[in-house]
């Protein structure tokens, strides 16, 4: 299991919790907008952090840090990742794991086993745009759905939540995701932010004014819609 970020703190990534969140490398996606590419597309050029030291560090903090969030990249393309979430159970924390939904199954083992508390699953998209949205012309929604399905059955807590472009995502596109998702127990639009490094170019945010509508018509399916980062 390849670590290759590690913020100490963090009162933003779990929600309701103090927490530290732990950045994975490689994802086997390519949205354009991706906010921590460098974990994508330049995973080579930096050592991996050592996971006995971030564990030693964790095993000190216990009583003062409530819970440790997994990102990346995609936690879960790591065929290990069982093992570091045993690790982190073990020392008392509760889990967070970010995911794209493409690994339907290392979802459930995850669960299933009471390895993760909370799951924040991105939906990138409309069905129709998910291919474009995430880069892969030749993506496979299966898998997606699953996850999708697998969530809404209220196997676990957890959120979906949505980064919005203004080149990828109209209030058409927000309302066939609320119909997609509908049930679930919060949603989240992300505005977007650029950074360096990023896959795409010439990106943009929506304005204040879309991004409320936009949750408006999200709340209609969703009634826990809540907007981020504006």
């Amino acid at each position: 299991m390849k670590i290759h970020g590690f913020q100490k703190m963090t009162m933003l990534d779990y929600p309701g919790k103090v927490a530290c969140t732990l950045f994975t490398a490689g994802c086997n996606f390519r949205c354009p907008f991706c906010h921590n590419a460098l974990l994508v597309t330049e995973i080579d050029q930096a050592p991996a952090l050592d996971t006995e030291e971030i564990l030693a560090y964790l095993r000190k903090r216990r009583g003062i840090l409530d819970g440790v969030a997994i990102t990346g990249g995609e936690p879960l393309m790591n065929p290990d990742i069982s093992d570091l979430l045993e690790q982190l159970k073990e020392l008392g924390y509760a889990v967070k794991v970010d995911t794209n939904g493409s690994y339907p199954d290392r979802l459930r083992e995850i669960v299933s086993a009471g390895l993760a508390d909370y799951i924040a699953m991105d939906i990138k998209n409309s069905k129709e745009k998910y291919a474009m949205t995430v880069g892969l012309p030749a993506l496979d929604l299966a898998p997606i759905e699953q996850s999708v399905d697998y969530l809404l059955s209220g196997a676990a807590d957890f959120e979906f939540r949505t980064t919005v472009v203004k080149e990828f995502h109209t209030e058409e596109d927000i309302a066939s995701i609320s119909e997609w998702i509908a049930g679930a127990p919060r949603y989240f639009l992300q505005n977007f932010k650029e950074a360096d490094h990023m896959i795409g170019g010439g990106l943009h945010a929506h304005d204040a004014e879309t991004l409320a509508r936009m949750r408006e018509i999200a709340a209609r399916r969703i009634p826990e819609t809540s907007l981020r980062g504006i």
